[in-house]
């Protein structure tokens, strides 16, 4: 018995396809185009907190055993950590912290502050995510809507 469809399998895509790169576009010819800068990456919350991590251990002159020890980690998922090659649940993050010194908030600020440097202000008319109102529902209640 035969079948009809196709044997190829369907990709969908995890970020959306830039207009150039779509078949139905017509392509302009190479010395008519002009060249497009890839939107900036957003650093991923991994790398910016493995990277304070790195940092604080390193300013206090301390060794991957030595802090993994302190926050009985193992040193391999420490260095994963610092590399932003695993995500750490709270209580690591907590642990890892507390053995460089600092609680969690403290490593959470300075994450913050190395992502804020990292990422380039937005217009203010450039929000993603629609603002919440207020809306008053028949009963006269005040609601929040999306």
């Amino acid at each position: 018995m035969s079948s009809h469809a196709s044997d190829r399998a369907r990709v969908i895509p995890l970020r959306p396809v830039p207009a150039a790169a779509e078949p139905s576009a017509p392509a302009a010819p190479p010395e008519l185009a002009e060249p497009v800068e890839p939107a900036p990456r957003e650093p991923l919350w991994r790398d910016v907190v493995g990277d304070v991590l790195r940092r604080e251990r390193l300013a206090q002159e301390r060794t991957l055993k030595d802090v993994a020890d302190a926050a009985r980690i193992s040193m391999p998922y420490l260095s994963e950590l610092e590399r932003g090659r695993k995500e750490a649940s709270s209580e690591v993050l907590a642990a890892a912290a507390h053995a460089l010194g600092l609680g969690l908030a403290d490593l959470l600020a300075l994450s913050h502050r190395r992502l804020m440097r990292q990422v380039r202000p937005r217009p203010l008319g450039s929000r993603t995510a629609p603002r919440r109102t207020e809306a008053r529902s028949r009963t006269g209640d005040i609601r929040l809507a999306a």
